[in-house]
């Protein structure tokens, strides 16, 4: 097996270590990783490990940061050697979210947890946070190398430092073992059938609150594992590499405080929703938690916001209407409102532009419906909100610097990474607050440090490579999206785009995203319907077909170069109610693609419509 790994290593497609999200056409998500590692496991079989062999395998997770062909890899040989199904290792970027995935599952159904750790855990686990503001409850204790064997009336956990990848030594006593290698992240397994039943929820926890163990990390892990040696680390320049990344973020936003930058877009989106919820339980003591946020936007946020209501009795979910017939300022408004009459604390996620309708609201109304005074019935002054910007779509836009529209507003802004801040390379993304956060910043640096969800070295090798362009990539790709649009509107009237207006665009609102209503045709409501889901992958299908090397059926959006094509109902709406799904295409244009080519094929799918 560790000869057949190595000729694997030599031969993987360039893919495999370099792109961040893969082709939604060949990727079946309720088979994620097995589908995968069946064919996998029969070149192996066959001892097949062909760069054209290893190309035609079925993508294994449609975004990198929930695993991708290396960790499946990696997690397959370590369950090879240690006598387990492959669905039990799951690797991670982070050393403490595994511990908090079992404490999690654990809580939610009032089973009792003992974490046993041979030091491992001294620096990184801060027990009286996870206990006073997750909400979760287990035992600690150091054990050495000698492990209790007694059997706990609970879940064990048993944590160890590790040098090298390989076989793990497992035993009756032990529920999970979670190996924690330095630099690289840390490897979860599942032991005995009576725990199966939490893997699920494990891969949820790592899908939502943090990565797998990058690519890079994961070549590492393989080298380590064949060679049956400790694990080199690469050289990194990390000091100077954070130093630019940091300058960079702050030049682009014209913000003073530190920035932080996490492993993913919701890996930061995480450690902003504790760290204000921490905050909240400190200095609103009894009050309720209300996190407020749109029920159609990108599924990952909706969905997190919701695990974390879920976990935490002081908070729950307020849905806030912010596209098509709804306007965000209104809406705002009203729950706002509502909010001052419960005398609770109103923590407000939005996205700018919205997803997928790419709307903007009357910041100047925005503003001033943030910063309105309200009052409790009891005639006390109502707690002012937190909000919390994804302005992935625009990350350019100045909304926090010194006179900039929300600089009096407390606001958290983020953005994911693995869009335009990386080009595409990486999955990082970062939060910056304005002068009046500095208390909030530092609750969120302390849960993304507990979390240990930090961009990794290489993250931030990209990032400082590709966020000095950003800004000139976001207004080439805008303009080749723009010319696109147009095109569109001449030769598809009837169809409806949802797009920015050329003012918003000269205000810096410069989006290389777009969303299509296409016209349909039927006797009945769910006759057009489904006609139209019907021309939407027809139309997608073109473009994949016919222009393979630019035009990928994925969720991408910020990359160097193509034209990348998605449904977000079926995609980034993954988890979003079925009433709040918009089965509309969505198409984001990069600054460097052949649009001659795309407008010719598009003219070639409105003739056969």
């Amino acid at each position: 097996m560790r000869n057949y790994i190595k000729e694997v290593l030599k031969n993987m497609p360039a893919g495999w270590l370099l792109t961040t999200t893969h082709r939604l056409d060949i990727y079946n998500e309720e088979l994620a990783k097995t589908e995968f590692l069946d064919q996998f496991e029969t070149l192996y079989k066959d001892n097949v490990a062909t760069t054209t062999a290893l190309n035609e395998l079925p993508t294994a997770y449609d975004y990198i940061r929930l695993g991708h062909p290396l960790s499946c890899v990696l997690e397959w040989a370590i369950a090879k050697l240690s006598a387990v199904d492959s669905e039990n290792v799951i690797s991670f970027s982070s050393k403490t979210v595994p511990v908090l995935s079992i404490l999690r599952k654990n809580a939610l159904e009032g089973k009792k947890t003992q974490i046993l750790h041979d030091g491992a855990l001294d620096k990184i686990f801060d027990a009286a946070i996870v206990k006073e503001i997750y909400g979760y409850n287990f035992d600690l204790r150091k054990v050495g190398s000698s492990l209790v064997e007694t059997k706990f009336d609970g879940s064990t956990v048993y944590v160890t430092a590790e040098k090298e990848f390989g076989r793990v030594a497992l035993n009756d006593s032990i529920d999970f073992y979670i190996g924690l290698y330095d630099h690289l992240g840390s490897v979860l397994v599942v032991n005995g059938d009576d725990n199966k039943k939490y893997i699920s929820d494990i891969q949820h926890v790592r899908r939502r609150e943090t990565v797998a163990m990058t690519p890079i990390n994961c070549m590492t892990a393989l080298k380590s594992l064949v060679t049956q040696t400790a694990f080199e680390y690469y050289a990194s320049t990390l000091q100077q590499d954070k130093t630019a990344t940091l300058a960079s973020i702050r030049e682009i936003t014209n913000t003073t405080i530190a920035p932080l930058v996490a492993s993913s877009g919701l890996s930061i989106q995480y450690a902003i929703l504790m760290g204000l919820v921490h905050d909240a339980l400190e200095n609103h003591k009894g009050k309720a938690i209300k996190i407020i946020v749109p029920p159609n936007c990108y599924g990952g946020t909706n969905d997190q916001a919701r695990r974390v209501a879920e976990s935490i009795a002081a908070v729950s979910i307020v849905d806030l209407l912010v596209d098509g017939d709804n306007d965000m300022v209104q809406s705002i408004e009203s729950v706002l409102t509502a909010m001052a009459q419960e005398d609770a604390v109103p923590l407000i996620i939005a996205e700018i532009p919205t997803n997928p309708r790419v709307e903007v609201p009357n910041l100047a109304d925005l503003k001033a419906t943030l910063s309105k005074v309200r009052t409790t019935p009891a005639g006390n002054k109502a707690i002012d909100p937190v909000f919390i910007l994804d302005q992935t779509f625009c990350p350019n836009v100045n909304f926090l610097g010194e006179g900039a529209v929300l600089s009096s507003v407390r606001t958290i802004s983020f953005a994911s990474g693995s869009k335009f801040p990386s080009g595409g390379q990486c999955t990082a993304g970062y939060c910056v607050g304005n002068n009046n956060t500095t208390a909030l910043m530092s609750k969120i640096a302390l849960h993304l440090s507990l979390c240990d969800n930090e961009a990794t070295d290489f993250q931030y090798e990209i990032l400082a490579k590709q966020l000095p362009s950003m800004n000139q990539r976001i207004e080439a790709a805008y303009k080749n999206t723009r010319l696109f649009v147009n095109y569109i509107h001449e030769v598809l009237a009837d169809a409806k785009i949802n797009f920015v207006s050329e003012e918003l665009a000269e205000q810096g609102f410069m989006p290389s995203v777009f969303s299509l209503d296409l016209p349909t045709k039927g006797n009945s409501p769910e006759e057009k319907e489904a006609h139209k889901r019907a021309l939407n992958l027809k139309l997608i299908n073109m473009m994949i077909t016919e222009i393979p090397n630019e035009s990928k059926f994925c969720v991408s959006y910020g990359q160097l170069k193509g034209c990348y094509w998605t449904i977000p109902a079926t995609s980034t709406q993954g988890t979003t109610k079925e009433g709040d799904k918009d089965y509309i295409v969505r198409a984001s244009l990069s600054p460097d693609l052949d649009l001659e080519k795309h407008k010719q094929v598009f003219l070639e799918f409105v003739k056969s419509m």
